[in-house]
């Protein structure tokens, strides 16, 4: 009986220490429990998010260039596209080389994603094949489970309507380089562009938008679970240009296969209306990537499809030059409009005789004659009167041989020589140097952009400067109203003489624009036939006449023709430069003729909402 007493309070003791220590342990844990659950829970619940959800910025979509009437020039177009992040791929070299067994890449492309994973962040995707097709994206899909932290989605791709015929004023993009996505790296995005000619490059900035971001779950193996949330970003500002869809389709139709450039401005604002330049180039190429027989064609074409020649193409102005000569003379007090002189057919100065054109003798003549039938020979007396450095003065003023600060990349600012600048390259300048600068030849050498401008200039009294950017982000730009260029340091009544030659060149007989004149009612064009040589000609071609069509089409004289209309209420300005064209008459004008028909029974300059409704 005592023992059994005893045995059962050694067994309560030992149950007690049992019951003790489990409560203990069991204690022990709850706080733990508690701890990790309820104290800690906020630590380890991010904890946990981040190991199962990613996020990756995203490029957001280019902004529009649309024209004057908001027909999209540059837009954009979905594809697919495969990326890969490789901090979400426990092996990244693996998963490569699953890619690329699956989806074939030539070697260079292997090389340039080797290099961004190099140098980017794990957490920046990385483009891996733009523009999949259907049978690479199913074949990604069914070998998911060995690609890790490849993401297939769908992209954007820039697009051009118009093609060429807007290839050189829109221009392109194109992925940046290298040290431009070192320099930020919101360029290293996927998909990401940079504006690399034309109005794209020019406005770039304003065009390229603010990235948003994609935030998505994912599983131990890196796989995409699903897509948690999604903000695309900010989309690029939407770009207005002045040009206008129809003109500008009428100057790329006009120019046909030929080499060369068309400008159209409004001569009150300076607002570039149409611009095209010929041979041209497929803009969307470059956004995929040109194809290396493609690129070989371009840099062997001796038209140079990549420049464009209205703002870059350097020309010697030919008889486009005159009136800017005349008035420099008139301002020096040299000529008057009722100074008579005489033309022969010839002009001797010394020992060399310079010959007007086709060895005409246009007998006895003023200036407003000289214009209209365009005479060389009254041209020479009047630039050795005047001189050079005093017609370069007036060049300035009327725009040519300098800087018009025009809102497109690589613009040549072209020359009109001086004596100074003769002096610095070595160039001993004599009085014949003075002779040929008088009818745009020798060493003047001008931009079909500047020719316009000039004629824009004449035709208004205004001292307009060309630019192509109408709005942004629907702000119209400064230069797109008529009061926001000042009046040209010109005297109007010079001014006057010079618009009266050039109505005489159009719609009198004996004009060289004549056949040319406009067939509508009560409106008439004014304008300057130009026949620029392109090299010297040998005695032989000269006693042929350097125009002969028999000559090869490299030796033929590039033909000009610069012209406003109307005449008594000026609105519109063209130059148009063909090359190897000879006769500016007979190449270019007809192609001024066909847009200023368009412009002024259509009128884009002067309405702000297109025909039919809409808005600018």
């Amino acid at each position: 009986m005592k023992r059994d007493a005893k045995d059962r309070a050694a067994f309560t003791r030992r149950a007690l220490l049992i019951g003790t220590a489990q409560f203990g342990i069991f204690g022990a844990i709850a706080g733990r429990l508690y701890n990790l659950q309820v104290a800690k829970h906020g630590k380890y619940a991010l904890l946990a998010e981040q190991n199962s959800i990613s996020e990756r910025l995203e490029a957001p979509l280019r902004g529009l260039i649309t024209d004057r009437f908001g027909t999209v020039l540059a837009g954009n177009q979905q594809h697919w596209r495969a990326l890969f992040m490789q901090a979400l791929a426990p092996d990244p070299q693996a998963v490569l080389d699953n890619f690329y067994r699956l989806v074939p890449l030539p070697d260079d492309e292997k090389a340039r994603i080797a290099a961004e994973l190099a140098h980017r962040p794990g957490y920046i995707p990385v483009l891996l094949k733009d523009y999949l097709d259907w049978p690479d994206m199913a074949v990604l899909e069914v070998n998911t489970p060995d690609l890790p932290g490849v993401v297939v989605e769908v992209g954007a791709s820039r697009s051009y309507p118009f093609g060429p015929g807007l290839a050189h004023a829109v221009g392109y993009v194109a992925r940046p380089n290298q040290r431009e996505a070192a320099a930020d790296p919101v360029l290293s995005l996927p998909g990401m562009r940079i504006g690399r000619t034309g109005v794209e490059a020019a406005q770039d900035t304003v065009l390229r938008g603010v990235p948003g971001f994609v935030q998505m779950e994912t599983n131990v193996h890196g796989q995409v679970v699903r897509q948690l949330a999604h903000d695309p970003g900010t989309q690029g500002q939407e770009v207005t240009l002045a040009l206008d869809a129809g003109l500008q389709a009428l100057a790329v139709q006009g120019l046909k296969d030929q080499t060369g450039a068309v400008v159209m401005l409004d001569a009150i604002t300076g607002e570039i209306l149409a611009m095209a330049s010929s041979p041209s180039f497929d803009p969307s190429l470059f956004d995929k990537g040109v194809p290396q027989a493609t690129w070989n064609a371009w840099m062997a074409d001796p038209g140079h499809p990549l420049q464009n020649k209205a703002v870059a193409g350097l020309f010697a102005p030919g008889s486009t030059f005159k009136p800017t000569v005349a008035l420099a003379a008139m301002k020096a007090g040299t000529l008057t409009a009722e100074t008579i002189l005489t033309c022969p057919g010839f002009f001797k100065l010394g020992d060399h005789v310079f010959w007007c054109d086709n060895h005409m003798a246009h007998g006895s003549i003023t200036v407003t004659t000289a214009l209209q039938v365009s005479c060389d020979v009254f041209f020479y007396q009047v630039a050795l009167g005047v001189g050079i450095d005093r017609i370069a003065e007036m060049a300035t003023l009327m725009g040519l041989g300098t800087d018009l600060g025009v809102d497109l990349p690589n613009a040549e600012t072209g020359l009109v020589p001086t004596l100074d600048w003769a002096r610095q390259h070595g160039i001993h300048w004599v009085e014949g140097s003075t002779v040929v600068q008088g009818i745009g030849q020798g060493y003047t050498q001008l931009t079909p952009l500047a020719l316009a401008t000039m004629i824009a200039r004449v035709a208004t009294g205004s001292a307009v400067g060309p630019h192509i950017t109408r709005r942004i982000a629907g702000t119209l730009q400064i230069g797109s109203t008529p009061g926001d260029w000042p009046v040209l340091d010109v005297d109007p009544a010079h001014l006057a003489v010079v618009r009266q030659g050039l109505f005489e060149v159009v719609n009198t007989p004996a004009g060289t624009a004549y056949a040319n004149r406009l067939d509508l009612p009560n409106v008439q064009m004014a304008g300057k036939t130009g026949t620029a040589q392109v090299h010297d000609n040998t005695a032989a071609e000269k006693r042929q006449g350097f125009n002969d069509l028999t000559m090869a089409w490299a030796a033929r004289p590039n033909a000009l023709f610069v012209a406003f209309a109307p005449y008594d209420n000026p609105r519109y300005a063209v130059a148009v430069v063909i090359e190897h064209g000879n006769y500016g008459g007979v190449a270019a004008a007809p192609i001024a003729h066909t847009l200023m028909t368009h412009a002024l029974t259509h009128d884009p300059a002067g309405r702000d909402v297109p025909l039919g409704g809409g808005g600018a």
